[in-house]
């Protein structure tokens, strides 16, 4: 049994080396995409055929992985090829974010100023009082108080006025609306006087070499483009040497928690690692981390049909899934995203992979309820460990011979989460007394 504080200096010590590590980003033009050998990283061939596989039969049409902005695996199926377009879905909603970020930057908005200020009244059928309150920022978080559920023949994505109903006060409730987020991209190029797709192209296409495009505001392009902006991401919204996101406030606001229903929502990006979540159209919060199989520092964009950005920052990855939906749900969030990730830690020959049920055999934590030291023995080579209170609070926490010490934190519920040196992560509940 490898001890804790070893196995956490060792972490912090590849983290750093891992962090160390200068980023590659592709020429503008062309398609010249430098590689990295999956042997390089101890991923097995038997182990990337498995994956693959399991893509194929879960109807996906383009894969990619990037390490440090390097290709380590592009597969793609069926007819598609690398210069095959797809709709990002919702995924698009991500690029929104950014591109508001840029335009805040360049004075045209202020994401705390009310929606009709830019786009004018009357764009909802709200009483005007109520339409007033919506802000830019409610549209990014989802906190639009608009009805995300309108009575046929409206749908969640309709932007007709008809059907942009009131329901409740701005920024008392998360609700998944796409119909009231489109109005953010109308705000953009009103403020710009530009259509979308000419602020696409002016502000991150033509520094980052994405060709993509805008249709019905939804985003098409190729999964190559789609790993450039995850790229883009990963570096903080800097393009090798061109910072093209220059408000760095707001990509972290942009990035983490932005209110306080939906601690796995930022501004249109999905986040994991807290300690609850809401999925679109239900009004209940689950507990746990987004994907548990996931680190926990990832972000992600994700659309209809399990469409995906996954941005892990800790790890230097960006891995890109478009195609048809995996388990037949639209939703943008799937169990495909959990089982995904278990294939992905699974491609290291050193460390044999383990999901979150043998994970939770080999570890035991010990006593709860605590009031001080809290025990925790394990069979397996740890990463990580973290914990958060029931609002999604972190914690420093020191770990010294296998133990933890709580006794600063105040009484009550707690998440903490373990993560294994394969990235499975293990949350469990601890009550302080």
């Amino acid at each position: 049994m490898k001890r804790i504080y070893f196995t956490s200096i060792l972490f912090v010590f590849c983290f750093t080396l891992t962090k160390a590590q200068s980023l590659y980003f592709p020429p503008l033009t062309g398609s010249t995409w430098d590689t990295i050998s999956p042997q390089s990283l101890n991923w097995c061939q038997a182990r990337i055929d498995s994956l693959y596989n399991y893509l194929q039969v879960k109807n996906t049409r383009s894969f990619i992985i990037l390490k440090n902005g390097k290709i380590v695996l592009e597969k793609y199926f069926g007819s598609y090829t690398v210069d095959s377009l797809h709709y990002w879905a919702s995924a698009s909603k991500s690029l929104t974010s950014f591109l508001t970020g840029i335009a805040q930057k360049n004075g045209l908005i202020n994401i705390n100023n009310k929606v009709s200020q830019y786009i004018g009244t009357g764009w909802t059928s709200a009483p005007l009082v109520k339409e007033n309150l919506i802000t830019v920022k409610n549209l990014l978080q989802m906190t639009s108080g608009l009805d995300d559920g309108p009575p046929f023949p409206c749908t969640n994505e309709d932007t007709a006025k008809s059907c942009l109903l009131y329901q409740v006060n701005a920024g008392t409730r998360w609700a998944y609306h796409t119909g009231a987020y489109k109005k953010v991209q109308d705000v953009i190029s009103t403020s710009a006087g530009l259509n979308y797709n000419t602020v696409t192209n002016n502000w991150i296409e033509s520094k980052t070499g994405m060709s993509g495009f805008w249709f019905q505001q939804v985003y098409y392009s190729t999964a190559r483009d789609m790993a450039r902006f995850g790229l883009l991401n990963l570096n903080k919204g800097i393009w090798n040497t061109d910072t093209i996101m220059k408000d760095s406030l707001y990509f972290k606001a942009m990035i983490n928690t932005s209110q306080n229903f939906n601690q796995s929502y930022g501004y249109l990006w999905w986040l994991n690692g807290k300690a609850t979540y809401m999925n679109p159209g239900i009004q209940l919060v689950l507990n746990g981390p987004l994907i548990p199989n996931c680190p926990n520092d990832m972000f992600a964009a994700l659309g209809k049909n399990d469409q995906k950005i996954y941005v892990i920052p800790s790890t230097g990855m960006v891995v890109i899934r478009q195609g048809n939906s995996a388990e037949n749900v639209t939703f943008a969030l799937s169990t495909f995203d959990n089982t995904l990730w278990d294939y992905i830690n699974k491609l290291n020959c050193v460390n044999a992979g383990i999901n979150v049920n043998d994970l939770s055999q080999k570890i035991t934590i010990y006593p709860n309820p605590v009031k001080d030291m809290i025990t925790i023995k394990s069979d397996v080579e740890l990463r990580s460990i973290s914990i958060k209170n029931g609002i999604g609070q972190s914690f420093e926490i020191k770990l010294r011979n296998n133990t933890i010490d709580v006794s600063q934190l105040q009484k009550g519920l707690y998440f903490l989460t373990i993560t294994s040196s394969t990235n499975i992560n293990l949350v469990r509940k601890i009550v302080i007394d």
